[in-house]
C-alpha cells in the first residue's frame, strides 16, 4: 500500500485485516479460507470487480508440522496438506484465468528452505513444500508463453510466529527411537523461537522487489540460512549421482 499499489488481503477474519492496515480505497479485504474453493472464486470476482485486474498472486497461505514422519498423525498430514498444497491450488486455479486474459501476471508460491531440501523432524511440511516447488516448476513452464511469470520463493528461517503454536502443530506422540533426530529437532526449535535470523520486513521488501522485476527467477531463496543449505545439497547430490554413475547408466538398453 505504502508503494501505491491496490492490494487484496484474503483471511479468515477480515475485521483482523482491517484492525491491521485501516481503511483505504486502495485495500480490498476478502474473507478466505483457502481450503475453499467456492470462497477462493468469490475472493477473485471480487478483485476484479473493485481493481478490473490482478498483477500479483501470493500463495502464503499454510503451516507447519514438527515431527518424525512416523508420529506423523494421518489427521494432520491431511489438514496440512489441504492447506498447503490443495489450498495453493485452489487460488492459482481461481486466479489463472484473469492472468491469462490479461496475457501478464505472476504467481509467487511461499515454499521453504525444507521445499529444497527435507530435514529430520519435518519431513511432512517438507513434502507439501516439495510439491509446491514441482507444481511451481510445471506453472513456470506453462505460463512463459503467455507472459505471466511463476517463482517459488524458499525463505529460511524468519523471526515471525511460525514456530508458535499459531502456525506450527507438534505430533502428539513421540517415539523415544527418534530422540537423537526428530527429538532434538523439537527441543530446537523452542530455542530458536523469535530468536530466527532472518528479518520479516527485509523479506517483505524483497518480495515487492520480485513483484517489480521484468525476468524473475524460477526460484528465490531469501536468508543466507537457505543459500548455505541449497549449497550443501548440491554438493551432496554431485557427489552421490558421481559416485553410483555407473549403475545408474547400466540400466539403458544396450545400444
Amino acid at each position: 500500500l505504502d508503494d501505491g499499489n491496490a492490494v487484496v488481503a484474503a483471511g479468515r477474519d477480515i475485521d483482523s485485516i482491517v484492525e491491521r492496515f485501516g481503511s483505504s480505497p486502495a485495500l480490498l479485504p476478502v474473507a478466505l479460507d483457502v481450503t475453499n474453493e467456492a470462497q477462493a472464486k468469490a475472493g477473485v470476482n471480487a478483485a476484479v470487480a473493485k481493481f478490473g485486474r490482478i498483477d500479483v498472486l501470493v500463495n502464503n497461505a499454510g503451516f507447519g508440522l514438527l515431527a518424525a514422519v512416523e508420529e506423523s498423525s494421518d489427521a494432520d498430514v491431511r489438514r496440512m496438506f489441504d492447506t498447503n498444497v490443495f489450498g495453493l491450488l485452489n487460488i492459482t486455479r481461481a486466479l489463472l484465468p484473469v492472468m491469462r486474459k490479461q496475457r501478464s501476471g505472476h504467481i509467487m508460491n511461499m515454499s521453504s528452505v525444507g521445499g529444497y531440501r527435507s530435514a529430520a523432524g519435518f519431513g511432512v511440511y517438507c513434502s507439501t513444500k516439495f510439491a509446491v516447488e514441482g507444481i511451481t516448476e510445471a506453472l513456470h513452464a506453462e505460463l512463459e508463453p503467455l507472459g505471466i511469470h511463476a517463482t517459488v520463493v524458499e525463505p529460511g528461517y524468519f523471526r515471525t510466529d511460525f514456530l508458535d503454536a499459531s502456525s506450527l502443530l507438534v505430533g502428539k506422540e513421540v517415539i523415544d527411537d527418534y530422540d537423537a533426530t526428530s527429538g532434538t529437532v523439537r527441543r530446537r526449535a523452542a530455542e530458536m523461537n523469535h530468536n530466527q535470523p532472518g528479518d520479516p520486513q527485509k523479506l517483505a521488501h524483497a518480495l515487492v522487489t520480485l513483484a517489480d522485476a521484468s525476468a524473475p527467477p524460477l526460484r528465490l531463496a531469501l536468508g543466507s540460512d537457505t543459500l548455505k543449505a541449497i549449497e550443501e545439497k548440491n554438493a551432496y547430490v554431485a557427489a552421490e549421482t558421481e559416485a553410483w554413475r555407473a549403475l545408474s547408466k547400466s540400466t539403458d538398453f544396450a545400444s
